[in-house]
């Protein structure tokens, strides 16, 4: 796979390539496709027809509905046992004969807005791809989770505790608009540089293609079109198996088959609860569910992952586990869950005054301290590392390239294809429509804060600290994710931070993390579509208003569905008190009230502090930082050697980039697949991963949608559910690879050791 070689980012060997006459659009005759990127070069075309219409009557129906339709399909979705993250594809391919529907039979029709100038035609002509373009823009804005339902979620559903409802509603907006404040100060760096290319973007585009541009059928092979609704159909027809008929498919351990009474067979085998040696799955949704689609990611990216992956999982968790670090035989090998000193499931209600809702420190003495599985324990290790690694790493492969960007975006230098068409069609967006949203969010934050009684615990200075995490993390894990497709959160270093400077409070942690955290998530986010709509030549303000009108409509839809259901579903995310099978287990819901039970009530001081049981863990800082040298180095003695620039220490280290809640098979699966298209399929097969790879990806995507969608709706809703048997579980049917293994510890059906 061609990557950027030297520090500009450019392969000595690539030379611009002229396209042929049938590629040259009526605006760019004249341009060459010289984008530095291979991947770019194969997948996004230098087209563009600046007078096609966009906010249409059509782009804001349609888009409306798509972004309402996967906002509340994704939060109804969420609490499920089965969870299912339904993305934008769904709909891309859903509107299209919709749209082409309504400019077939709407009249066409001018329309006056009353006590304006303002007009809109009903009718302005074919759908078009541009329309097409700004309607899937609307449904990402439905299909991104909103973070701040955890938080709402786990105060009503598990600490049982009143939240204001307009406290919950402001929180819910502030959290998913702040990140429009850092997409305006990074969008130069991040989205202008044609280095910067977001890979998972190519899926789209290629699908867009796909869909609006004529072809002529290769001899003996299928048009992009006819390939993605084949893979979509049978993708939709097979995924009644796994989602329905067959779930037990989406994690087949056949290791705890053999040795059904051993604890150390099923902790080895079992791809749900353990190491997951053996294990694979029959089923998509198993692939992509907790890191999307794996054919949307570099090759070299994937190489880098399965290293961190085999060395963190085959290496060092068995040598921890088995040389029973940390008392590691005490708790299960891998669970997200946190435990007291006799291994069993800690009870937060002995530590949490019910009072003023603050840590209880007699309580906590005449307990237990908090213990963690040796898998979460080193999760948390390696996030410390992780995000060291990505500061160094930027720092020496990147950080000459950045200055000489920063230069360049300061004088308006970048110049690629894609960049010169851009600015020659279309005004950009003004700097201060960004700060001026960034600004109001900012002083919303703190009345959602401040104010209601001080119900979120969060003071107005953590907002402000907030903030100040973000700006110094922003720009490295921006050109990481926009050059990986791997993004890394801030999501661990908020809570240490805000867990030491103000202890005992959960609330005031997991609020914190939120606005640091998914503000820059919300960030990536909208450069992401922003690059997306750089590569088909979107205009920039139009751009902004669907995203700006999209994230409102969303964060509504999202809060109004979760309140719902917290409000009406009895029990819901307390398996112990729902009825048998009831699927409202809340899984994503219930990691987070465990990690707000490790940073918030008790604090990071007694987790991985002096007082704590996992101080040493904070070595991995140090780790961290100094990964990325010997790298470094090796690239400046052996600048021939193309491949040792390709080694990303940041990558390595994250390991598992999914677990928790994330499971070994989902990693094994995503890895296997990835490899198998992204590197040799790539490697042996250019033509068709051209023309096919993201395609692929975006059938199986949707047709899995759909059908899981259909299943809901018609079958489950109802209560009808498939035959009772053993493939009928959601499990892997490994009961024992979740038992601690030292001596004397009794837990649950778990076979006692001596």
């Amino acid at each position: 796979m061609e990557q950027p070689d030297d520090d500009h980012g450019v392969s000595p060997s690539y030379r611009p390539k002229k396209l042929q006459p049938d590629d040259h659009s009526f605006d760019s005759s004249d341009e060459v496709n010289d984008c530095p990127i291979e991947q770019v070069r194969l997948t996004v075309s230098i087209k563009d027809d600046p007078t096609l219409p966009c906010l249409t009557i059509r782009t804001w129906i349609l888009g409306i509905t798509a972004c309402t339709t996967l906002a509340f399909l994704n939060q109804f979705f969420g609490y499920r046992q089965n969870a299912l993250s339904l993305t934008s594809v769904s709909a891309q391919v859903v509107v299209l004969p919709l749209g082409k529907f309504m400019a077939a039979v709407l009249p066409k029709k001018v329309v006056h807005v009353p006590g304006t100038k303002w007009s809109f035609s009903l009718n302005p002509g074919p759908f078009n791809l541009k329309e097409h373009v700004l309607i899937t823009i609307f449904a990402n804005t439905g299909s991104t989770n909103v973070y701040a339902m955890n938080i709402i979620t786990i105060v009503m559903a598990f600490y049982h505790r009143h939240i204001h409802f307009l406290a919950a509603m402001l929180l819910t907006l502030t959290t998913q608009m702040l990140g429009y404040g850092w997409a305006g100060i990074f969008r130069k760096f991040l989205v202008d540089s044609p280095y910067m290319w977001w890979p998972a973007n190519l899926v789209q585009v290629s699908l867009f293609r796909a869909l609006h541009e004529e072809e002529v059928r290769p001899k003996g092979g299928l048009m992009r079109l006819q390939f993605f609704l084949i893979v979509l159909i049978s993708s939709f027809a097979y995924y009644v198996v796994p989602n329905y008929l067959f779930p037990s498919i989406t994690a087949l351990s056949f290791v705890c088959w053999i040795w059904k009474d051993s604890v150390t067979a099923q902790q080895i085998g079992s791809g749900r609860r353990g190491l997951g040696i053996g294990s694979f799955a029959l089923d998509w949704a198993t692939v992509a569910a907790f890191i999307g689609s794996p054919l949307a990611t570099p090759g070299f990216a994937l190489i880098n992952i399965s290293i961190g992956f085999f060395l963190m999982l085959y290496v060092l968790i068995p040598i921890a586990y088995w040389t029973n670090a940390f008392e590691a035989k005490r708790f299960p090998i891998i669970s997200s869950h946190v435990f007291d000193a006799n291994g069993g499931k800690y009870n937060v209600g002995l530590v949490l005054n019910e009072t003023n809702f603050q840590f209880n420190q007699q309580g906590y003495d005449d307990y237990s301290k908090v213990h963690l599985s040796i898998f979460f324990a080193f999760a948390y290790g390696l996030s410390f590392a992780t995000l060291a690694a990505t500061i160094s790493h930027v720092a020496l492969f990147h950080g000459r390239t950045i200055w000489q960007q920063t230069q360049a975006a300061f004088r308006d230098k970048f110049d690629d294809v894609h960049t010169r068409l851009m600015k020659k069609n279309y005004d950009a967006v003004p700097q201060w429509w960004f700060y001026s949203l960034w600004l109001i969010m900012i002083g919303l934050a703190m009345v959602a804060c401040e104010g209601f009684g001080g119900q979120l615990q969060l003071p107005y200075w953590g907002v402000i600290l907030a903030i100040g995490v973000v700006l110094f993390f922003m720009l490295p894990i921006g050109v990481i994710t926009a050059t990986t497709n791997q993004q890394f959160g801030l999501n661990v270093i908020s809570e240490l931070i805000v867990g030491y400077m103000y202890p005992g409070r959960p609330l005031a942690n997991v609020v914190f993390k939120t606005y640091s955290y998914i503000s820059m998530v919300q960030a990536i986010t909208f450069l992401s579509d922003f690059k997306l709509g750089h590569y088909m030549k979107i205009p920039p303000k139009s751009m902004f208003i669907v995203q700006l009108v999209g994230t409102v409509v969303a964060s509504s839809v999202y809060f109004s569905t979760a309140w719902w259901l917290l409000t009406s579903v009895d029990n819901i995310c307390d398996p112990s008190k729902l009825p048998m099978g009831s699927p409202w287990t809340c899984p994503g819901d219930d990691v987070f009230y465990n990690a707000s039970i490790i940073w918030g009530v008790v604090g990071p001081l007694r987790m991985f502090g002096r007082l704590g049981v996992y101080a040493k863990m904070n070595y991995f800082f140090l780790f961290g930082i100094l990964a990325p040298v010997p790298v470094w180095i090796l690239s400046r003695m052996f600048p021939e050697k193309k491949w040792i620039r390709l080694i990303n220490m940041p990558i390595i280290i994250s390991g598992s980039p999914s677990m928790p809640p994330g499971t070994a098979v989902n990693n094994i699966c995503w890895l296997t697949v990835g490899i198998f298209f992204n590197v040799y399929v790539y490697g042996r097969y250019k033509s068709w991963w051209a023309r096919h790879n993201y395609i692929l990806s975006a059938g199986l995507d949707a047709g899995v949608a759909f059908m899981a969608i259909l299943c809901y709706y018609t079958l489950q809703t109802r209560d009808i559910n498939g035959m009772r048997w053993w493939g009928l579980d959601l499990d892997d049917h490994c009961p024992l690879a979740g038992c601690p293994t030292a001596a004397g510890i009794k837990v649950g059906d778990c076979p006692v050791f001596h």
